[in-house]
């Protein structure tokens, strides 16, 4: 027993230092808009529609990059995906047109993430560790990437500063090449194919036409466009609120920071009530974040609490998704099946950054997309009221399955 737990605490580590890489240096993109934007004389919808682009690729190779870990093992997805996310850092530090950035920051690392962030690594955790403690484990390794985030984002604004963007670019390049040995700690296999168990196609036959998990995966569509929208252009918005650029980055090492503890507080709370009911009040909690700060004048307090208050409400979607989802079909396929919802999230998301970019150009102003974030917050809390946290007949019959 001991020796479980054991190796369960390095796959633990491992898992949380890979995503604290990896979406640390995601995290930072947006700090990277207006340098590459006014060197090139680009409108901000060239820069948004990359990231736009990197997080719809994300969406779309999350399902396949699920099902090849739930297969094969996840430690050789994640290598592949550190490799691919490495050489699109050096490549997009390299890019002098629209074309080269969409191919680099947009097409490969966009499939570099789907290898070594949420899906892929919280399908390792949650076959890891007990039923009762994967809500837990899985808010733990979703806390390290927002600690990456926190960590990482004045790291990357020094970088730009000290070294330009370019170089600091390259120099990200060299740290998530970090990912590749870390793989040695992540002794994932997938789990030994009983007789008369799911195929591939039958999983996916018995999760479509299961209400819950379209309600789930329509639920986290919302939350993909809001971090997105967020994480992107919140320092080019405050910029025009006549703030200093640093607030900006203050402002999301603060979402970061206070969603350690969001993240952690939710895997927690996960154990112990309903997860769709959680993720109900997070969702009507982001959209009174929203419209209080909107509705108050803009300074630097108010900036730094929204960072605050809606950084503890960031990810903590994700574990509370992922768990439920466990908890319907089991987690035999769970990075597959994770990938499919997280491919919802990732439309919103590439909604979310490309509008952004979009409507600003159009008409100077980023207002009517933080209305349209409201009205999604509040349509996500309706879809996820209704999803019953109970394991699909299948499961009720198999003794010791979560």
């Amino acid at each position: 027993m001991t020796s479980m737990w054991r190796a369960s605490g390095w796959i633990l580590l491992g898992s949380a230092l890979i995503l604290a890489l990896s979406l640390g240096v995601r995290h930072g993109f947006g700090l990277f808009l207006p340098p590459m934007s006014a060197q090139f004389g680009w409108g901000r919808e060239v820069f948004a529609f990359a990231i736009a682009l990197q997080n719809l690729i994300w969406g779309l190779a999350q399902p396949f990059t699920g099902a090849l870990a739930d297969r094969f093992g996840a430690a050789k997805v994640v290598m592949v995906g550190g490799v691919l996310y490495t050489v699109g850092l050096v490549f997009m530090g390299l890019s002098d047109s629209a074309l080269s950035l969409s191919l680099s920051a947009g097409l490969l690392i966009g499939i570099g993430l789907s290898g070594t962030s949420f899906s892929v690594i919280l399908g390792v955790v949650g076959r890891a560790v007990p039923p009762e403690k994967r809500s837990m484990a899985m808010g733990i390794a979703s806390a390290a990437g927002s600690f990456g985030q926190f960590a990482m984002l004045p790291g990357t604004l020094g970088l730009i500063g000290w070294l330009g963007w370019s170089t600091a670019l390259l120099v990200l390049g060299v740290l998530v090449a970090l990912i590749v040995p870390l793989v040695s700690l992540l002794k994932d296999t997938p789990l030994p194919k009983l007789a008369g168990e799911q195929s591939l196609s039958e999983a996916l036959r018995e999760a479509c036409s299961h209400s819950g998990f379209w309600l789930l995966a329509f639920g986290f569509f919302v939350c993909g466009f809001q971090v997105v929208f967020i994480g992107v252009h919140l320092p080019a918005y405050l910029v025009d609120q006549h703030l200093p650029a640093s607030v900006g980055t203050t402002v999301l090492a603060l979402i970061g920071l206070f969603n350690i503890f969001g993240t952690y507080t939710a895997g927690w709370l996960g154990g112990r009530i309903s997860k769709p009911r959680l993720l109900t009040a997070l969702y009507l909690a982001r959209a009174v974040v929203i419209v209080v700060f909107l509705w108050v004048p803009v300074t630097q307090f108010s900036a730094y609490l929204f960072g605050m208050t809606m950084g503890f409400l960031w990810l903590s979607t994700v574990p509370l998704t992922n768990g439920t989802v466990a908890t319907l079909f089991g987690v035999r396929n769970l990075s597959m099946l994770g990938g499919i919802v997280f491919l919802f999230h990732q439309l919103g998301a590439f909604l979310g950054g490309w509008l952004g970019g979009v409507v600003y150009d159009r008409t100077g102003s980023y207002e009517l997309i933080w209305q349209v974030s409201i009205l999604l917050s509040l349509l996500a809390a309706a879809l996820n009221w209704p999803v019953r946290e109970r394991p699909v007949a299948r499961l009720q019959t198999q003794v010791g399955v979560a």
